[in-house]
């Protein structure tokens, strides 16, 4: 486990972060929306204009997490025929060309299905950074305890305003890279602004041990942003750069990353 520590794609990410005196930024895209080439191609377009770490997500016919914007993108991905191995490809096309840490978010079903210890193996292969699970739980993580072990990635699990103290602790003792803090009760998407729940989350984590916390759900501006990187060691955002895809491709995601990185710093009292 000490060898998977060390090499942390995601821990390494947010620490450089941290180290210029900001807050890192996590960018969602959907795989193979609008198709895969274009996911590459917007992933790498988030890293270069400020996402210190991509989050690709494996479209699922059954989201109990995503928000009407992420399911109408992942429901156009799967018309389309987007199959789970071509995530591998995306991850691929853009850890050849940036320094992103690539995570894949999925929830646990694709990863059965195809194995965990060959799903975990394409991922290392792939240049990918670890897995953001949303719908397992450490209880019941032990296979991919071991597979993230043996190929060095980084573990994800989520956090919530309902978690007790005791969930909270096993959640980031069983974490590795960063814990996600979920900031609302609900399903993802734009909000118009950011929930007060989100920082007693984050501070919870905090006391339970986590080093390095990351708040998404309903983050869509800068101001939300500037808002959350003043205590949490980064931001996600997801629905607006899916919208961003949507209404104005790949050169839309660029601009509003651009933006959107212009809340991370953190301002001196």
């Amino acid at each position: 486990m000490s060898t998977a520590q060390l090499t942390s794609k995601s821990a390494a990410a947010i620490d450089k972060a941290r180290a210029e005196g900001r807050a890192a930024l996590i960018g969602y895209l959907p795989a193979g929306y609008p198709d895969v080439e274009q996911t590459i191609a917007a992933g790498i377009a988030l890293a270069e204009n400020g996402a210190d770490l991509i989050e690709i997500g494996i479209p699922y016919s059954d989201p109990v997490m995503d928000g009407p914007v992420i399911q109408a993108a992942t429901t156009e991905a799967l018309a389309k025929g987007f199959h789970v191995r071509q995530v591998f490809d995306v991850v691929a096309g853009i850890t050849s060309k940036t320094d992103a840490a690539v995570l894949v978010m999925t929830y646990w079903n694709p990863v059965v299905r195809m194995g965990v210890d060959e799903f975990s193996r394409r991922l290392a292969e792939a240049g990918g950074a670890g897995l953001i699970t949303p719908d397992l739980i450490p209880d019941e993580a032990s296979e991919w305890f071991e597979a993230s072990d043996k190929y060095a990635l980084d573990r994800v699990f989520l956090v919530a305003p309902s978690s007790t103290p005791e969930r909270m602790k096993r959640t980031v003792d069983a974490s590795r890279g960063f814990v996600y803090a979920v900031s609302i009760m609900g399903v993802t998407g734009a909000r118009t602004s950011v929930s007060s729940a989100a920082k007693d989350v984050v501070t919870a984590a905090h006391q339970a041990g986590a080093e390095r916390v990351c708040v998404g759900l309903g983050v869509s501006t800068a101001a939300q942003v500037r808002e959350i990187a003043a205590y949490a060691e980064g931001v996600i955002v997801g629905t607006a750069l899916v919208a961003a895809i949507r209404d104005g491709g790949v050169a839309a995601v660029a601009d509003l990353t651009r933006d959107l990185s212009a809340g991370l710093a953190r301002e001196v009292a």
